[in-house]
């Protein structure tokens, strides 16, 4: 499989056309992954658009890469949303990370009550930047062609405003219906993963009250840098994404 690239900003390069990575890619693509002139690459621009061709230059500082195809793939339908517990540790990075290469369409941070880790001023800043970077370099590495937004952080009530016109799904090993017996009916899923200890009962009560529905993973219970991956897979299978 050919090495794969991301740009930092949409592009409109056609077939024939040169397309140049600079910064940080072009110097990861030179002296990391020791590209050389000729070998065919992929180039993303995390948007949909889909790049084939060949290096004619190659530097720490500079690549060029000759278009040979161009194709774009449309945003799926119904997008899997996770919203993350924010957790200690790097487990909910490790979710994340995870989370994307599998096929996240969009990751929302989300303060629960129960939380250790908190995310304020500066911090959350700080925080949100590093879900993205980790975002991208997942889906960088999964040849995803549409890189993952990463929200700005949530409460609880922010959450409960958002299951409106979507499909919010709370993993809660005490409900009864499973997961893999979901009937996707086209809206947008948001699968909510609660912290260490799990969603507080008046986080369940809050949430289901507007809307959202409690949906059983399996007979374990899994970390939460676990469950949203796992959730996720899933999913997929039930939107015929596998």
């Amino acid at each position: 499989m050919a090495l794969h690239f991301l740009l930092e900003t949409s592009t409109d390069a056609a077939v024939g056309g040169l397309v140049s990575l600079t910064g940080a890619e072009a110097k990861h693509a030179a002296v990391v992954r020791r590209l050389r002139v000729g070998e065919e690459v992929t180039i993303g621009d995390g948007a949909g658009v889909w790049l084939t061709g060949s290096a004619e230059e190659v530097s720490p500082q500079r690549v060029d890469v000759r278009i040979t195809g161009r194709a774009v793939h449309d945003a799926p339908a119904s997008r899997i949303v996770l919203v993350q517990a924010l957790a200690k540790g790097d487990r909910d990075e490790l979710a994340v990370q995870a989370a994307c290469e599998l096929g996240a369409d969009e990751i929302v941070p989300w303060q629960a009550s129960r939380s250790v880790s908190r995310w304020e001023g500066q911090k959350a800043v700080k925080g949100r930047e590093r879900w993205a970077s980790i975002v991208r370099e997942a889906a960088k590495q999964a040849h995803r062609a549409w890189v993952p937004q990463v929200a700005a952080p949530v409460t609880t009530g922010q959450l409960a405003e958002r299951a409106a016109g979507n499909r919010m799904l709370l993993l809660d090993p005490t409900a009864s219906t499973k997961l893999s017996a979901l009937e996707p009916d086209g809206r947008d899923l948001l699968l909510v993963v609660g912290p260490e200890g799990g969603i507080a009962p008046e986080e369940l009560d809050r949430l289901t009250g507007a809307g959202a529905e409690r949906v059983l993973l399996g007979d374990t219970v899994l970390r939460t840098s676990t469950a949203g991956p796992a959730a996720i897979a899933v999913l997929s299978v039930a939107l015929g994404r596998w």
